[in-house]
């Protein structure tokens, strides 16, 4: 069975930057094992599925996949869904996503690029002694939210890029996404993200990890936006608003590769 398939470069204004991410579009959803092994055969931080939305709510059930596991919230892919869909039909203004654990999501059009509402998961306070010895770092600030998301503030941008974690020992803490982030340069806020529990050693840019990070950097900063950069090899740009319970992540993306994935 031909599937269409598209890879997008999220959070980029030009190939080779930014986080890819496939989107496969699907009529129904097959068996997850076989979702699971298309993601592992596809080895990018997140494959993004698409089938019709039945129920009305939105116009596609998304799911996302790891090439390890099953994600409860992937920004970067869902912004590359957006994208896929609003480049094939110039009508569109936005389209809804409609998903098991994180709710209906919205990417729309703006200016050159595309808004993305994300729920805005504001983690709390918490000592995570483990996670920062194995950063191999010194933490201003360890906080802590329960769907594991560890958010480590450092003092200074170059300790961020600076960051040679242990692995190994990262791994040992299961399936957490550990974010690092400071103040900013160039920006207001850097970060970089770690996931290798889930197949994800570290992370090119996370939007998920943004809309965590929404309310303590708004809070932080004294106002409801800032501009933010992820320091991976790969490097990403993007802007978050905070709006009530949505962190709203602005950015770009470039097509790279399209075609048909061959399902059995």
């Amino acid at each position: 069975m031909r599937v269409p398939f598209t890879q997008v470069d999220a959070f980029a204004d030009a190939a080779f930057r930014g986080n890819p991410a496939a989107v496969l579009q699907l009529d129904a959803w097959p068996e997850d094992a076989l979702l699971q092994q298309v993601a592992a055969e596809n080895n990018l931080s997140e494959t993004a599925f698409l089938v019709p939305d039945a129920s009305g709510e939105a116009d596609r059930e998304l799911r996302w996949f790891t090439p390890k596991a099953e994600v409860m919230l992937c920004g970067h892919a869902t912004l590359a869904s957006g994208h896929v869909l609003l480049s094939a039909d110039s009508s569109l203004a936005r389209v809804r996503f409609r998903t098991r654990r994180a709710g209906v999501l919205e990417v729309a059009r703006d200016g050159d690029g595309y808004a993305m509402a994300l729920p805005a998961w504001a983690p709390s306070p918490q000592a995570l002694p483990r996670i920062v010895a194995a950063l191999g770092c010194t933490a201003v600030e360890t906080l802590w939210h329960e769907y594991g998301y560890a958010l480590i503030v450092v003092e200074s941008a170059d300790v961020v890029e600076q960051l040679q974690p242990d692995v190994p020992a990262l791994l040992a803490e299961g399936g957490v996404i550990v974010i690092v982030t400071a103040p900013g340069r160039d920006t207001d806020v850097v970060s970089r993200a770690y996931a290798p529990g889930k197949g994800i050693v570290e992370d090119p840019v996370t939007g998920s990890a943004h809309a965590v990070m929404a309310q303590y950097w708004t809070r932080r900063l004294g106002r409801d936006r800032f501009t933010a950069y992820q320091a991976s090899a790969r490097g990403g740009q993007l802007t978050v608003r905070l709006d009530g319970e949505r962190a709203i992540l602005g950015g770009r993306c470039t097509t790279v590769i399209e075609g048909s994935f061959l399902l059995p």
